[in-house]
Formats: C-alpha cells, sequence, structure tokens
C-alpha cells in the first residue's frame, strides 16, 4: 500500500517530467489545490498515453474499458492501494468536488482516436476537443473552486476547446506523419483545395490553418470569461496556462506555413514570462 504523500509525490513527478505548459500554471496554486490537479493530470496522462500508444486497436480499448473500472472503484473507495495516481485522485475528490464522471467524457474521446483518424466536420471536431479538454476543464473547475459553478462550467469547456485546437495546430504534422491522424476538418480540407489526408499547397494549407486558428481565437475570448469568477491564486493559473497556448497560437497565425515543416513550441524563460505576469494580475 503507497503512502498517500508518496502517491502525491508521484502525480506531481508526472506533471513535472510530462506537462511543460501545464506545469506553469499549476504551480500558481497553494500546495494542496497544486497535488490535486497533478493527480487530475497523472490520471489524464494514463488515458492519453493508452491512445497514442503503440498497442493494437483492440487492446486499446480493453485498456480503456479498465481505466474506466478503476475510476468507479475510486468513485467508491475500493481502488488499488498501490496505484499512486488512484490513491491521490481518491483523496483529491473526497477534499474537492471534482466531478470524476468527465473523465468518462476524456476516455470516450480517447476512444475516437482509437477508432477514426479523421473528423468530417468543424463541429464533429469540436465535440471531440469538448471530451478530450473540455472535460479537463469542468475537472480542474473542481480543484479552482467558484461560487457560480452553472456559468463557469461552459466556460471551463469552452477554453479547454481553445487549447485543444491549438494543440492540434502545433501538431498538425506529427499527429500526420507519426500517428496517421488528421484533425482539420475534412470538410475544410476541401474547401481549400487540400488532399484528405491534410496535405496540399502550402498557401492553401497556411490559408486553413489561419481559420481554425481564428475558430480557436473565438473560444479562447469566451472561455477567459473564466477568470473573472475565480480567486485570485486559481485565475493566476488558469490566467497562465491559457496566456502560454495563446501567444503559441498567436506565432502559429503569424507563420501558420511553419507548423507544416515542424512542431512549434514557445522557450521556457517566455513560459516563465506569462506565468510570473499571471501571477501579477496583468491576465492572459
Amino acid at each position: 500500500m503507497i503512502d498517500l504523500t508518496a502517491a502525491y509525490d508521484r502525480c506531481e513527478e508526472i506533471t513535472r517530467n510530462e506537462a511543460k505548459n501545464f506545469a506553469y500554471g499549476i504551480r500558481l496554486l497553494p500546495p494542496d489545490r497544486r497535488k490535486a490537479m497533478a493527480a487530475l493530470y497523472a490520471l489524464a496522462r494514463r488515458v492519453d498515453d493508452i491512445g497514442d500508444g503503440d498497442a493494437a486497436v483492440a487492446d486499446k480499448l480493453t485498456q480503456l474499458r479498465a481505466v474506466r473500472a478503476s475510476l468507479a472503484a475510486v468513485s467508491v473507495g475500493e481502488h488499488d492501494p498501490d496505484d499512486a495516481v488512484l490513491v491521490a485522485l481518491a483523496d483529491a475528490s473526497q477534499r474537492y468536488p471534482i466531478p470524476l464522471e468527465a473523465f468518462g467524457e476524456l476516455v470516450d474521446g480517447c476512444e475516437m482516436d482509437c477508432r477514426q483518424s479523421t473528423y468530417e466536420t468543424f463541429e464533429d471536431l469540436v465535440v471531440y476537443c469538448r471530451c478530450v479538454a473540455g472535460s479537463v476543464g469542468r475537472l480542474s473547475l473542481g480543484v479552482f473552486g467558484t461560487e457560480k459553478r452553472a456559468e463557469a462550467e461552459p466556460l471551463a469547456d469552452a477554453l479547454g476547446i481553445a487549447l485543444q485546437i491549438t494543440n492540434i495546430l502545433r501538431d498538425v504534422l506529427e499527429d500526420r506523419t507519426s500517428m496517421g491522424r488528421v484533425y482539420l476538418p475534412q470538410a475544410d480540407l476541401a474547401q481549400f483545395g487540400c488532399e484528405p489526408d491534410g496535405t496540399g499547397p502550402t498557401e492553401a494549407m497556411a490559408a486553413l490553418i489561419r481559420l481554425e486558428a481564428g475558430r480557436a481565437r473565438e473560444r479562447y475570448d469566451e472561455g477567459l470569461q473564466l477568470l473573472d469568477l475565480l480567486d485570485h491564486r486559481s485565475r493566476a493559473c488558469v490566467a497562465a496556462m491559457a496566456g502560454i497556448y495563446r501567444r503559441l497560437l498567436t506565432r502559429i497565425e503569424a507563420d501558420p506555413a511553419a507548423v507544416l515543416v515542424s512542431r512549434i513550441s514557445l522557450p521556457a524563460w517566455e513560459k516563465a514570462w506569462v506565468a510570473a505576469r499571471s501571477l501579477a494580475g496583468a491576465g492572459a
């Protein structure tokens, strides 16, 4: 049986090693909430790793069913006491009103990745983004806390969608070449005269990426209204994470063709500057 301190330490280690952008935000939270957010991330990472792994689709789906079963066990206090992530998540869910059922939506999104490699319309893509990222926004809201949860949840959802679209644009080359996935909507590819496999003339692909970036920015504008519903430290956390991704989106908009040849990112100093600015109250 793993003790609670070691369980949280393991989750924070996973977050530091695997969530470069996410970690800049959650380090601005008080210790207890930071640990709870690390537990959320560690479980979400477990789901993502299954979806992105090399196992056969049938094996991935079996592993995802096991994750669903483990979440059900957490909800009734019957989880594996030797699983650090589940131990930490169970404790966090007792301390905070975390909607564990939202993890089920995250698993739904991962199953989409297992079963399909394309999305027909932007609306279809939004459904996927809501599953894999809007769900995390709503889970995080349980840790952040707010007196206006009904108002805050759709904003957290919108912000999660914005972050995921930014990820998709950043990783468009890697997803296509390494994972065999084309998240850019098929209808949009056709509209711009590009191929279903996510390739096409550079000028046309750049215009398409700029279109999707504009759609992401609209959702940032909506989702960042969430900041007004959070306390100072939670607001700083969200502002830091969103600020890092919005600056990345700005870079993509300025040179959309760049993501067609390599994965772009922000330097560490710039991420740290965004985080410090967020803590100081400058917003995202």
